[in-house]
C-alpha cells in the first residue's frame, strides 16, 4: 500500500557532497513516517545517496557531479514524509536543476534546485501541499 512515484529530472549535486548529502537526509528521516527505519536500516560509512535513493521511491544514477533520477525498478517505490524530506535535505548540496515526480493518479509536481534553495512547482499529489512541509495547495 502507498502512493506509487515515478521521478525524473537531473541535478548538479558534487561529487565530493555526496556523503554530507547522505548524512543530511538520515538526519531529516528521525522522526518522519516512511520506508527507512533507523533501527533496522542504520547510516553506513560509505554510503551513497544511489543507495538511498530507493527510500524516497527514487533511483539514482551519478555520472561525475551529475546525479539522474527514475522510476525505482528493483523496490516498490512509493512516497512518504521521508521522500519529501530527501528532496529538502539535498537542497544545500545541490547547485542547479530539477526533479519531476509524477504519481499514480498523474499528479505532476517538481522540485527545482538552484544554488542550494528548493522551490515547488505545483502540488505533491500524495497530501496536496503546494510546498514541502507546507500549507495544502489550491487543489487540495
Amino acid at each position: 500500500m502507498g502512493y506509487s512515484v515515478h521521478p525524473s529530472g537531473h541535478l548538479e549535486l558534487p561529487e565530493a557532497q555526496d556523503a554530507a548529502a547522505v548524512a543530511a537526509v538520515k538526519a531529516a528521516w528521525h522522526g518522519r513516517r516512511g520506508w527507512y527505519k533507523p533501527d533496522a536500516d542504520a547510516y553506513a560509512p560509505g554510503e551513497t545517496l544511489s543507495g538511498i535513493a530507493r527510500y524516497a521511491g527514487a533511483s539514482i544514477t551519478r555520472d561525475g557531479d551529475r546525479i539522474a533520477f527514475g522510476h525505482d525498478d528493483e523496490g516498490d517505490p512509493k512516497w512518504s514524509e521521508q521522500a519529501t524530506a530527501f528532496y529538502v535535505a539535498i537542497a544545500p548540496f545541490v547547485r542547479t536543476g530539477a526533479v519531476h515526480i509524477e504519481g499514480e493518479d498523474g499528479a505532476r509536481w517538481s522540485y527545482t534546485y538552484a544554488d542550494g534553495q528548493l522551490t515547488q512547482q505545483g502540488c505533491n499529489g500524495w497530501d496536496g501541499t503546494g510546498e514541502p512541509f507546507g500549507e495544502p495547495g489550491p487543489d487540495a
